[in-house]
């Protein structure tokens, strides 16, 4: 998805979706983008779709193997969510090498997120101004950002 460095993704409203909704738009968004849409893809995604805090490979893994009564490799898993981040279908916590499904599919914007870390929710956080300062930093020492995270760890109105 190589924007120039100090270009944003493009600006608008976002649809969000979310159940039977959400899987459909990201097996929209996964095709168009010229990927396969596999049953495993679809099992995972959904698997993902389901938690509204980040989850692991691992957890996703456990969890699709105990609905399957077979094992999933989280490898496999791995493998596809590595897919799934490159295509904006989902967004990576780098910090606590977790995912969380993204509620508007295929739209590319720069992952920002408020991290708890007493109860582990990720907020992700759309903000223009900031990626364009995050960007333009980058540009200015001859840098192409091409996926740039920012993780602003702390304590969620909850845990304070």
């Amino acid at each position: 998805m190589g924007q120039p460095a100090n270009d944003l993704p493009h600006s608008h409203a976002h649809h969000e979706h979310a159940g039977e909704s959400l899987v459909a738009a990201a097996a929209r968004a996964l095709t168009t983008a010229g990927e396969q849409w596999t049953a495993m893809r679809e099992s995972v995604f959904a698997e993902l779709a389901q938690h509204e805090r980040p989850v692991s490979a691992y957890d996703i893994a456990d969890n699709l193997s105990a609905a399957r009564g077979k094992r999933v490799a989280p490898n496999s898993v791995y493998r596809i969510l590595d897919v799934f981040v490159a295509n904006n279908l989902a967004l990576r916590v780098e910090s606590a090498n977790a995912y969380l499904a993204n509620t508007h599919p295929g739209c590319a914007h720069d992952c920002i997120f408020l991290v708890c870390d007493e109860c582990g929710e990720a907020a992700h956080i759309d903000d223009e101004d900031v990626s364009r300062s995050v960007r333009a930093i980058a540009a200015a020492r001859q840098f192409k950002a091409e996926r740039p995270v920012l993780e602003i760890r702390g304590l969620c109105r909850s845990c304070t």
